[in-house]
């Protein structure tokens, strides 16, 4: 079934969106992965909506048009159901397509504060927080969240919760607030998720290669496909599983990696330092570097390279690359 929110492309792909990633995942990936493409829509890394938050200088940080014409949404994440809707409203007004919430941040900075995956502690309270956005904007209102907190005790009633609230799809990372990143995607709670859900479902998790793409929608059944991790690794992933889908051969070209990487250093901050630039190309690089087993051999090299100057530092780690590719 294709769905009003999560159209598949004419040669049936589905709709494949930029996973909201904290750190690496800003605007610079953003940008640069934006230069390659492939994927249908992105979701900004998460604002925080902190209680006592001055609402519309929080809101500062998203722009609409930053990916154009890609659509761009916004999340949000919080627990105060008042500041939560205003924010939501000053994010429509700026322009977001769609409105994401996100209730699956692991951070124990996070979750002290009663935030991101702490509200799948309570499916009521998180059924709340869902409503108020809902009802403050006009715009499609969604939400991405964990399979549970310390564990999947309460995973249907999160989930009914969601649906419950009027949001317009779900997208589930099925790990558990307390398994952070570690142990492997359980894609049968995505599987149990979709024959629960009357509402579209994105699947998130562990998808690295075309192949664990198509795996994922085969033994699942989800709608659509939001991928992280993978896209750092393989920044043509996107574009690799729209190919398989249009049946044609995909062929990454050099020089489109290059303008990658020179997207990604043209779109950083100029009021950054040298060493701050350098350390987030490292923090790029450790990812890209774990593209085959070739790669991952240098990959320690590249990181404890001590240039100070991130173009030099650009310099030699193309050159490994570029052997390596």
């Amino acid at each position: 079934m294709t769905h009003t929110f999560l159209p598949k492309d004419p040669n049936g792909c589905p709709t494949l969106i930029l996973a909201p990633m904290e750190g690496v995942g800003d605007r610079s990936f953003r940008k640069a992965m934006a230069s390659v493409g492939g994927f249908d829509e992105a979701v900004r890394d998460f604002i925080r909506v902190p209680k006592n938050a001055h609402v519309k200088s929080l809101a500062t940080v998203y722009c609409s048009h930053e990916l154009a014409p890609i659509p761009l949404a916004a999340q949000i994440m919080g627990s105060d159901l008042d500041l939560m809707g205003e924010m939501a409203l000053e994010m429509q007004n700026r322009g977001a397509p769609r409105i994401d919430i996100n209730c699956g941040c692991p951070s124990n900075t996070v979750t002290g504060r009663g935030a991101g995956s702490s509200l799948l502690k309570e499916p009521d309270f998180l059924f709340q927080v869902a409503k108020a956005v809902v009802k403050s904007v006009s715009i499609p209102v969604t939400l991405k969240m964990r399979s549970g907190y310390e564990d999947i005790s309460l995973f249907k009633e999160n989930l009914m919760a969601a649906q419950e609230s009027g949001i317009k799809y779900l997208t589930l990372h099925p790990r558990t607030k307390v398994d952070g990143y570690g142990p492997p995607a359980r894609w049968d709670l995505i599987a149990e998720a979709k024959s629960l859900l009357k509402i579209p479902l994105v699947g998130n998790g562990d998808i690295l290669t075309v192949d664990h793409a198509l795996e994922m929608l085969r033994t699942t059944q989800c709608d659509a496909l939001m991928i992280g991790r993978g896209s750092i690794i393989n920044p043509f992933l996107f574009r690799q599983i729209k190919a398989h889908y249009a049946k044609i051969p995909f062929q990454s070209h050099w020089e489109d990696l290059v303008r990658f990487f020179e997207v990604f250093m043209a779109a950083t901050p100029d009021e950054m330092s040298q060493k701050v630039k350098v350390n987030k190309l490292k923090q790029l690089m450790s990812f890209i570097f774990r593209a085959n087993v070739r790669l991952l051999e240098r990959r320690n090299h590249i990181l404890t390279l001590q240039h100070q100057d991130p173009t030099a530092f650009m310099h030699e780690a193309l050159a490994v690359l570029r052997h390596e590719w």
